[in-house]
């Protein structure tokens, strides 16, 4: 079996090829950022996790030491005006350290072009791939166009337009060709190039068994969902940009990353062949279509047994700085909020309240105002309160909550959330819990670091609604806590 590298093993594809790999028999080393954030996944003790960026070349060719199949699932979504120049950097960066490194094979998950007039983000792609393909190593590019599975961004967009909207005005982009892909089908190609023999050097595109346009796609989930069929009207003046602030007030996905799903939209991706099947063949049982992709993406949402989401990777524009130790934030520049409430409520109790915040459960004060935020957040282009939870009871490190990101988890102790908000500085909210003198202490902090004058003004033009909001949720928190005292978890 072969040492496999993974990059991007905290996003949506890479969380799930890990556990794939390892079922398989393989070995797997994680790349990324953040080793912190693969801490609590139930595979990591499994893994050897390095730390390492994919444009600093002497971390990846360290990383990549040993490894004879690199997987590369590494692009931006939604990222700045030089987010194509960063991946394609990162790609002659992983290519040549590759190379350096003596690794087989690289294995990379691109988009499904046919068109040439591409998207920004799909002509990104497609440079990737060349980069990586003319590199020494032997690449194998796989080419996929919408991709179905419980948690993609792709999904979710796609499940919230036909759910909110029984009648629906859209841009000609929902008429445009596409072959959409269950999750499953791809990890099983991801997979597989792990132990294909021989040397293959090319790119392949992979599909699904149905071509259908997105208006064929959300009456087909309005079948599966049991809705009634959705009635769907083409706008031709609904640019991409006021298409992405539409879905981006329907569903949960945030402009910054709709716009460019919507604009990849306006090009067919249907693939142009089935090479793929002379390296890995077809199951017997044929590949999974549309609708029954559908079927065990809702299963998997209805019991709570989603494995990553969007939003497991890191959003775009949010702030990825740690909170650092107090002492280091000498001079006054970090705001704080803190509040203590003792209660005979038992910490195993208040813990699962805390645990479970967010999402459907609320944040225990004034409701209005967290939903007034989270509407402000997402006019500002940010997330808003629509991401939730990716599970409603169970929390591990890199988890988002809303417009929150589990940065802190000590199980029955402290959970930190940092938020992912559109703010003038960087934000974080603390819940604790302690036990002193036999009673349980109930611990709040919020703490907010101010970037410039608009950061301090920021912090004490919303100081009452802090005192109003942050004031109640002890309270209510343990007030939540109590009845569940003596019930069994």
């Amino acid at each position: 079996m072969a040492l496999c590298l993974v990059t991007g093993a905290s996003g949506y594809i890479g969380g799930r090829l890990v556990p794939s790999l390892l079922a398989a028999g393989h070995q797997v080393r994680c790349m990324v950022r953040s080793p912190a954030r693969l801490r609590d996944l139930p595979w990591a003790a499994r893994t050897e996790i390095v730390a390492a960026d994919a444009l600093d070349a002497d971390g990846t060719r360290a990383a990549l030491q040993g490894v004879e199949v690199a997987y590369y699932l590494i692009h931006t979504m939604g990222g700045g005006r030089d987010f194509a120049a960063a991946d394609r950097r990162a790609a002659h960066v992983f290519a040549e350290a590759a190379a350096a490194a003596g690794v087989g094979r690289i294995v990379y998950l691109g988009g499904l072009t046919t068109d040439e007039d591409l998207s920004p983000h799909l002509r990104s792609r497609a440079e990737v791939a060349r980069v990586l393909l003319d590199g020494a190593v032997p690449a194998v590019v796989l080419r996929a166009g919408v991709i179905i599975g419980s948690g993609s961004a792709s999904f979710e967009m796609l499940r919230h337009l036909t759910e909110r909207l029984p009648l629906m005005t859209a841009p000609r982009w929902v008429h445009t060709r596409t072959q959409p892909i269950a999750v499953r089908d791809v990890l099983r190609y991801l997979t597989a190039w792990a132990s294909v023999p021989g040397e293959a050097d090319r790119a392949f595109d992979i599909g699904g068994p149905d071509v259908l346009t997105y208006a064929d796609m959300m009456r087909g989930y309005a079948a599966t969902a049991g809705l009634r069929p959705r009635l769907i009207i083409s706008v031709p003046l609904l640019s991409p940009w006021l298409s992405s602030l539409w879905v981006g007030l329907v569903t949960p996905v945030p402009a910054a990353i709709a716009r460019p799903l919507v604009e990849s939209l306006r090009n067919e991706t249907v693939c142009r062949e089935h090479d793929i099947s002379r390296y890995v063949p077809d199951p017997p049982d044929d590949l999974i279509g549309f609708r029954r992709a559908c079927e065990l993406a809702l299963k998997k949402i209805k019991e709570a047994d989603v494995a990553t989401r969007w939003s497991s990777a890191s959003t775009p524009g949010a702030p990825s700085d740690p909170l650092p130790t107090d002492p280091g934030w000498a001079g006054g520049s970090l705001y704080i909020d803190h509040r203590t409430q003792r209660t005979d409520v038992a910490p195993e109790a208040l813990w699962r309240v805390i645990e479970a915040i967010g999402g459907e459960n609320g944040w225990y004060s004034l409701p209005v105002a967290w939903r007034l935020r989270g509407v402000l957040d997402r006019v500002m282009g940010g997330v808003g309160l629509r991401r939730g939870r990716r599970h409603p009871r169970l929390l591990r490190v890199g988890d988002t909550i809303d417009f929150w990101r589990v940065e802190e988890i000590e199980p029955g102790r402290l959970l930190r959330l940092r938020a992912e908000m559109r703010l003038p500085g960087l934000a974080w909210l603390e819940l604790g819990i302690q036990t002193k003198d036999g009673q349980t202490l109930y611990e709040q902090r919020a703490l907010f670091h101010p970037h410039g004058l608009a950061g301090h003004v920021y912090w004490w033009a919303l100081a009452p609604f802090h005192r109003l909001i942050f004031g109640r949720m002890p309270r209510n928190v343990i007030a939540a806590a109590a009845p569940i005292t003596s019930a069994p978890r």
